[in-house]
């Protein structure tokens, strides 16, 4: 999974925060699919949920023919969840969340990443 998120500093004048993209790589084991998906579907049945009828049904498709678990997963990660990670919590904002969920080999290794990922 894929998380960017973007915070700013929170500031009393206007238009001086600074804006980071946090990007955090997860990997997890899905131990029960069924119960995920179940899961899932409430959140998706939910009255709150931001969905018309059409949506609502295409969502539901997608979590019940994804054996993988990953669309089901999506529906449960609340991004703003990540802040929890970050000390001091008072003192950023988020300001816009992007999350992708896709199946893993179990590991958090690229390949194909050209970028290294040492920190000096």
């Amino acid at each position: 999974m894929e998380a960017p998120l973007g915070f700013t500093t929170m500031s009393d004048a206007t238009d001086t925060g600074r804006y980071l993209r946090l990007t955090v790589d997860l990997v997890v084991e899905v131990t029960d699919v069924a119960a995920l998906q179940a899961a899932a579907l409430k959140e998706i049945r939910h009255p709150e949920a931001d969905l018309d009828a059409d949506e609502r049904q295409e969502q539901i498709d997608l979590v019940n023919g994804d054996e993988t678990g990953a669309a089901a997963l999506q529906w449960l990660i609340e991004p703003d969840h990540v802040l929890s990670l970050v000390d001091h919590i008072d003192e950023v904002e988020p300001r816009e969340a992007m999350l992708g969920v896709e199946p893993s080999d179990g590991t958090l290794e690229d390949e194909d990443d050209p970028h290294d990922h040492d920190h000096d």
